[in-house]
């Protein structure tokens, strides 16, 4: 069974810094190839914000955040990260942790429902 539990959200200026974090298990025996970060903000559907695939190693970003956020993963702990940086009030949203063991055609690991198994999200709220 995989579960994948959020941390590191909160309320932020914006300009400011957050790390997210996302524990995760059951990963190695589902043989899951795609986790992401996915934020749903109130009243829009989700939307894929990064994600991290592997065999080979690739990573996508929303155009929204290229250039501010990263994602990256530590296999050893089991944890999925997202630094956020120069954050804006647009940012605001629920973010949430998925992973998927799917087969990606056409760039489907971009799209949120590409994605089969999520966490509860932690909500990071921006200000001005």
């Amino acid at each position: 069974q995989v579960t994948l539990v959020e941390s590191g959200g909160g309320s932020v200026q914006a300009g400011g810094s957050l790390k997210l974090s996302c524990a995760y298990s059951g990963i190695n025996r589902y043989n899951t190839q795609y986790m992401a970060w996915v934020r749903q903000a109130p009243g829009k559907g989700r939307e894929v914000v990064a994600a991290y695939g592997t065999a080979p190693d690739v990573t996508f970003y929303a155009d929204s955040v290229e250039a501010r956020f990263t994602i990256s993963r530590d296999k050893g702990k089991g944890i999925l990260y997202l630094q956020m940086r120069l954050i804006q009030p647009d940012d605001t949203a629920m973010y949430y942790c998925a992973a998927s063991d799917r087969t990606s055609i056409g760039g489907m690991w971009s799209t949120a429902t590409f994605y089969t198994e999520w966490g509860q999200g932690t909500q990071v709220t921006v200000s001005t």
